[in-house]
């Protein structure tokens, strides 16, 4: 996406420091496909009601009000570990014990005393949430209620009470999205993303085009499928702001006429001259990084390899495996 003003409170190479920041963000595709969190940034206390085809959902928010797409952060820290566990072959638990400050840099947040504090209000948002729906994880079909996650409690804390450490236990519904790999690799700097709307279109996008020349859909659906409950026109009007700011990672909008929008990826410039490789290496890639774009994949490691010199490879199916690896720790 380059830069483009979004904020990076942490530098890039502090993420490395820890393999808990390797792994890559994942996001569970029944939460990118249907409008579970809130867009708003003030407390939403209404219920929303949502039916798209066959796919039926109540969220019930607490007097906390509903849990926002920036709450989500956690969950998608969660989601990202557990999967770095299971790649890795280590067995997983829907209870999880996780550092706070470590939190905080992978989902771009600041580490303020403050920060702190909204980060127990999203604990608090996500725990209170109710879902009732018939939305399929893991291929299980079953229509019931439960909260975005079934419970959290401060672990440690320091000598002046900020949180150290917390455990987290998903619902059931989540677990089983992890547990049958039903989620797609989302882009680093989604964490830089301010704007609800912003991230909620760039996780449609990342959904429904994926590695697709373009994706179309109109104003009305999008709207749908975002959760927005503002006005036609103010809807509009914030899309086309988001179009002219062009910030999304990985995907450009485009308005066409007859309210119709075009999503389409944006593609690294390939070298002619660039290695060839093997479909079969690319369904090796498929298999190491689950959920992944691995066209996407080609396309950005062919690009690294003409920014590095276009170095001489003696085998360049096995050098991309090995990034690929490296690259989704």
């Amino acid at each position: 996406m380059g830069d483009l003003g979004l904020p990076q409170r942490h530098p890039v190479g502090d993420l490395f420091l820890c393999d808990v920041f390797d792994a890559m963000p994942k996001d569970d595709l029944a939460s990118m496909e249907h409008p579970i969190f809130s867009l708003s940034t003030r407390p939403d206390r209404q219920v929303l009601r949502y039916r798209h085809n066959d796919a039926e959902v109540e969220v019930t928010p607490s007097v906390k009000g509903r849990a926002t797409i920036h709450d989500k952060d956690i969950l998608i820290f969660c989601v990202s570990q557990l999967m770095a566990a299971l790649n890795a072959g280590r067995e997983v638990a829907r209870t999880l014990r996780l550092k706070v400050h470590d939190l905080l840099i992978a989902t771009n947040r600041e580490t303020s005393g403050d920060a702190y504090r909204r980060l127990r209000e999203s604990f608090e948002r996500l725990a209170g949430t109710r879902i009732t729906t018939n939305i399929a994880t893991g291929e299980t079909e079953t229509t019931s209620g439960f909260g975005l996650i079934e419970s959290w409690e401060i672990v440690r804390r320091s000598r002046g009470g900020r949180m150290i450490s917390v455990s987290v236990t998903l619902s059931d519904w989540l677990f089983r999205a992890v547990l049958s790999k039903s989620v797609l690799t989302l882009s680093r700097d989604y964490f830089r993303l301010r704007r609800p709307l912003e991230r909620r279109i760039y996780e449609l996008a990342r959904k429904h085009c994926g590695r697709q020349p373009e994706w179309r859909i109109s104003l009305e659906v999008l709207q749908k499928k975002a959760g927005s409950t503002s006005p036609r026109r103010v809807f509009r009007a914030m899309l086309r702001t988001i179009i002219e700011a062009d910030q999304l990672p990985d995907y450009r909008i485009e308005e066409l006429g007859g309210d119709l929008l075009r999503v389409a990826p944006r593609r690294a410039k390939v070298p002619p001259e660039a290695p060839h490789l093997s479909p079969e290496t690319l369904e090796a890639a498929r298999a190491l990084a689950p959920g992944a774009d691995v066209y996407a994949l080609e396309a950005e490691w062919k690009a690294w390899w003409a920014e590095t010199g276009r170095p001489r490879l003696g085998a360049p199916d096995r050098a991309f495996l090995a990034w690929v690896e490296k690259r989704r720790r």
